[in-house]
């Protein structure tokens, strides 16, 4: 068992926290006190510490750069009335990683130090996490390869961090989507399952040609064929259609399994709610959207937790989606998984790690 009493700890100076507007944060741009770090070499992990958020050095020749050996997570922290950090299904962030670790020829990260790594990190950096509502600490841990060497194999060396971020909501407001029938994000026996980076690399371009048309995200379709609906880039994306919640499987290998999404069909099925995880054609949503039984179209994703989607772009029309109201399944279930992740209701799935 990984002994805690090894990761070494070295603390900031002074604090950056008092220069920081909790009020006006921007997603992904202020970073914490602290970080987590382990290397891993000679076949195993070693050196775990936490030392100040820093800038990296790396070699040019640095495996990572040249063939894309990095995978990563995303998390978030709370506080509870009583100002414990709830740390929201680290476990499922933790298994998922090591999933992503075995398809990009990676090691795996023992439980031990993702858990107890976090833990000690969370414990440092507690009062980073915002207290106003809505707002969380932003979660990324990440590995990637070290060795210094040109050539296309595995690396025998990689870098494991934890670092935070302070962060209001990622969408502001409702999006605006347009499904893609051109561009492919994955295809079946290919990476589209992991979090790997460079899966969001190659979305780039596609997505960036969207935002040009005025949406914020695209939908993806099967590389095959495009005539599924998959997922979108920051989210698993789910559709009600008359009285049933229909979202992608994730048997395909091309859909990020993700945990907000297991959460809200956990949710959904507790509260009643058909729900059926099946591929939804593109006809199915351009014949749902025509007769007016889309009844909601939401994302999921840690980053974006339930992003009301208020716009579809499908076959080059656009069309519009009544604004949600309190009745609205998704703002019910928004409204649940809050109240669970800052402690206002008890956790009946266990889903929450109290630090």
């Amino acid at each position: 068992m990984f002994d805690i009493s090894n990761i070494s700890i070295e603390k900031i100076s002074e604090s950056k926290i008092t220069q920081t507007d909790f009020d006006n944060l921007t997603f992904g741009r202020v970073f914490s006190d602290h970080m987590f770090v382990a290397d891993y070499k000679d076949g195993e992990w070693t050196s775990p510490r936490i030392v100040p958020y820093q800038k990296l050095a790396i070699s040019p020749a640095n495996a990572t750069l040249h063939y894309a050996q990095s995978i990563f997570e995303g998390l978030k922290a709370y506080k509870d009335q009583n100002g414990n950090a709830l740390i929201f299904r680290p476990e499922a962030n933790w298994a998922r990683m090591n999933e992503s670790a075995k398809r990009m020829c990676m090691p795996e990260i023992p439980e031990e130090i993702f858990m107890h790594g976090l833990e000690e990190l969370i414990k440092l950096d507690k009062n980073w996490i915002p207290n106003q509502p809505g707002y969380s600490l932003y979660i990324r841990p990440f590995m990637f390869a070290t060795d210094e060497y040109v050539g296309i194999r595995p690396s025998d060396t990689y870098k494991f961090i934890i670092f935070t971020c302070p962060v209001s909501k990622y969408y502001a407001k409702p999006v605006r989507v347009k499904v893609e029938t051109k561009f492919t994000r994955a295809f079946a026996g290919g990476t589209g399952y992991a979090k790997a980076a460079g899966n969001y690399g190659a979305a780039l371009y596609p997505a960036r040609q969207a935002q040009n048309m005025g949406y914020d995200q695209l939908i993806w379709t099967d590389g095959l064929s495009h005539s599924k609906i998959e997922e979108s880039g920051t989210m698993n994306v789910m559709f009600i259609i008359n009285d049933t919640l229909i979202t992608a499987p994730t048997d395909t290998g091309t859909i990020l399994k993700g945990i907000t999404r297991d959460s809200v069909l956990t949710l959904a099925r507790d509260k009643g709610l058909k729900v059926e995880e099946r591929s939804l054609t593109v006809e199915e949503l351009y014949q749902a959207l025509e007769n007016g039984t889309l009844k909601e179209a939401f994302g999921t994703g840690t980053a974006a937790t339930i992003a009301n989607i208020e716009l579809i772009n499908l076959r080059d029309k656009d069309y519009t989606l009544p604004t949600p109201t309190d009745s609205y399944f998704s703002k019910q279930v928004y409204k649940t998984l809050d109240q669970i992740k800052t402690g206002q209701i008890p956790d009946k799935f266990d889903w929450i790690k109290t630090i």
